[in-house]
């Protein structure tokens, strides 16, 4: 009992300093005292439900020899207060609680990450002086308390109770407020063990049995599916449907396509109305020359999501599209379809396209790699991390090598750029310029301070914001001395919001930009309806059909219907959102959104608010479960179409 006790003790105490910690980075969050009773609430009900394990272990070795038993109790406690300090860790420096996507990454993407994230020196030498306190409260505290029998059972009682009850189940479901507030709060052992129990006990075929099979595809999806059971997603394109062709100006050759997807590119601190303020003045400038969707989301939470979704409007199968490695199905995709109509296509970026296996995908789509290794030694890498940790070349040296690229590049092409500078650890060439732009934008802005004081604990996020928005700058600025300028098409967006500055709802973390800007636009225009990365290749490829007679394919597997060009607020789109690569549990429809089993309403700007509406979360649950039968049957199958058709 006295070791219990002191287990539950040292959980108190790594929580302390978490909250002391993150006071510290990021200053008080609002109603911090609730923040500080659910996280020590959430920190008992876990250290109540885990114990019942060394307890009953000790119980047992203690019949046969105390010293064993003592040993392996206060090694099994600290191995775990070694594990729940180094989550915690790893929330500080992200915002964002680790899960079971962990064991989908290879572990040459897990050093990356982890590098790239470093191990700071306070957090060893914290860690050091927290396990020799830890130590010593199992060596004195038994000593001087002795619990008497009684107590001892019904201690065992208690825990019992709580593990029968999964107690840290039921409290972690309670939620003090915002979407920071709620992960601070969050026990980070809790929720990691559980998304890793949930991921071992997962069908490994991806065997979902849906909670609603009665349902039909047409409540589910305005698609005409040909061949359900053996190709869940392929179904009948609608072609006469092209939403883009109207603001273009047809020219007699086709245009260029430059895609620039920006690493964690939020609306949050992007354009009109973002509500951390706007960080991204060139950005908002070219708006106001484009199409400009601005309640636009990403597909996924991660990069992982970003190529099949934008290129393939793909499903996500199990674990991300991706993910599925050298097993990844033949596909129909805006690159080889293009590529099929005398185009080529090439994608830039300045770190290792084997992460993610993003270099497998784009060599199936026919697509040139310029990555890291395509680098000469005139390029100068972004400023390496605490841990001797660089991703590799900064936005303003890719954008150079473009440049470079450029004569080469033979037209018609579709090319790529992903920048990651705006990816933790946010080290960027000429930092100290950065952070003083910073605080000239904070005072352009309007800020007070308050507002100064908030935004100056995450500078570096801010300062590489900046930075990344003056490379797109100065490339859409060069490119005007370029032959081809007048007949292409400039494609912007993010392939996730930056989860490293706090986010306010569920739905944050996938609110993106998307700018369409080319000097072949008729007029510019803004889009407050929805519409996601799912929906670009669809859209594109109908243009291409409707202005260049391009062939595509009269059926497809798109995930997405294609933009929505309405002006006002709406959402006509039913579709999963993925945020790490373990688990889809985010569905949105009409003006709904379901995460787990909270539903929300959807209103402009891409608020939420939570709601109770057991007919509406039916409707949402019924077409979730609809999708993940078709995910299911196409993670079994392992194709998505019949090979004539894409021999066709």
């Amino acid at each position: 009992g006295v070791y219990s006790m002191v287990l539950l003790a040292s959980m108190l105490v790594i929580k302390i300093y978490e909250l002391v910690r993150d006071a510290q980075q990021f200053g008080v969050p609002k109603g911090f005292l609730k923040v500080i009773n659910f996280g020590i609430l959430n920190d008992i009900s876990f250290a109540l439900n885990v114990a019942i394990v060394p307890v009953v272990i000790f119980i047992l070795l203690f019949l046969l020899n105390k010293k064993i038993a003592r040993f392996f109790f206060i090694t099994f406690s600290l191995l775990l207060a070694l594990a729940h300090a180094a989550l915690a860790e790893y929330f500080l420096e992200t915002l964002v609680p680790l899960g079971a996507d962990l064991m989908k990454y290879s572990v040459a993407d897990i050093k990356q990450t982890v590098g790239a994230a470093g191990i700071s020196m306070a957090f060893v030498f914290s860690t050091v002086l927290l396990m020799a306190f830890f130590m010593s409260l199992f060596i004195i505290i038994p000593k001087k308390l002795k619990f008497s029998t009684r107590l001892s059972f019904i201690l065992m009682g208690v825990f019992a109770t709580a593990a029968i009850g999964s107690i840290a189940s039921i409290t972690n479901t309670w939620k003090p407020g915002q979407e920071l507030t709620n992960n601070i709060s969050l026990n980070k052992s809790y929720y990691f063990y559980n998304s890793c129990y949930r991921f071992f006990h997962a069908d490994k075929k991806g065997n979902i049995i849906p909670a609603y099979p009665h349902i039909s595809s047409a409540n589910a999806s305005a698609f005409n599916y040909v061949d359900e059971e053996h190709y869940p997603f392929l179904h009948t394109v609608d072609s006469s449907v092209d939403v883009l062709s109207p603001f273009f100006n047809k020219q007699a050759t086709p245009p260029n396509v430059v895609f620039i997807v920006v690493e964690g590119l939020g609306r949050a601190f992007s354009n009109k109305d973002a509500y951390l303020g706007s960080f991204t003045p060139f950005l908002d400038s070219l708006s106001d020359k484009s199409l400009y969707w601005r309640n636009f989301l990403s597909a996924g939470g991660r990069t992982f999501a970003m190529l099949p979704s934008v290129f393939g409007s793909l499903p996500f199968g199990q674990n991300g599209f991706l993910g599925l490695g050298d097993k990844m199905p033949a596909h129909l995709s805006l690159l080889n379809i293009l590529k099929s109509n005398g185009y080529n296509s090439s994608f830039f970026y300045g770190g290792d396209a084997s992460f993610d296996n993003m270099d497998k995908f784009l060599k199936m789509n026919g697509t040139n790699i310029y990555d890291e290794k395509a680098f000469s030694a005139g390029y100068t890498t972004m400023p390496v991390s605490n841990s001797g940790f660089s991703w590799g070349f900064g936005d303003s040296e890719v954008f150079r090598r473009y440049n470079e690229e450029a004569d080469t590049l033979k037209a018609p092409s579709c090319n790529v750029v992903l920048t990651l500078s705006t990816h933790s650890p946010f080290l960027i060439n000429e930092q100290d310029k950065y952070l003083q732009l910073f605080e000239q934008r904070m005072l352009a802005l309007g800020f007070d301070d308050a507002q100064k004081e908030e935004h100056r604990h995450y500078k570096e996020q801010y300062a590489s914001i900046l930075y990344a928005d003056n490379s797109i700058r100065n490339f859409i600025n060069g490119y005007l001395g370029n032959p081809d300028f007048s007949n292409t098409i400039f494609v912007i967006t993010g392939d996730h919001r930056m989860p490293e500055i706090p986010m306010s709802t569920k739905i944050d973390r996938y609110h993106v930009p998307l700018i369409i800007y080319s000097p072949l636009l008729k007029r510019s225009q803004v889009f407050a309806s929805m519409s996601s990365h799912l929906d670009i290749t669809p859209s594109l490829l109908s243009f291409f059909n409707h202005q260049y007679n391009f062939k595509v394919p009269g059926i497809a597997t798109w995930m997405g219907e294609g933009l929505d060009t309405v002006h006002a607020f709406r959402n006509k789109h039913s579709y999963p959102l993925m945020q790490t690569k373990n688990d889809i549990t985010d569905y949105l429809m009409g003006e709904y959104m379901l995460n787990n089993e909270d539903l929300f309403k959807i209103s402009d700007n891409m608020n939420l608010d939570p709601v109770n509406d057991d007919n509406e979360k039916e409707k949402l649950k019924a077409a979730f479960a609809r999708f993940k039968q078709k995910n299911s049957k196409f993670t079994n199958a392992g194709s998505l179409m019949p090979d004539s058709l894409l021999l066709k």
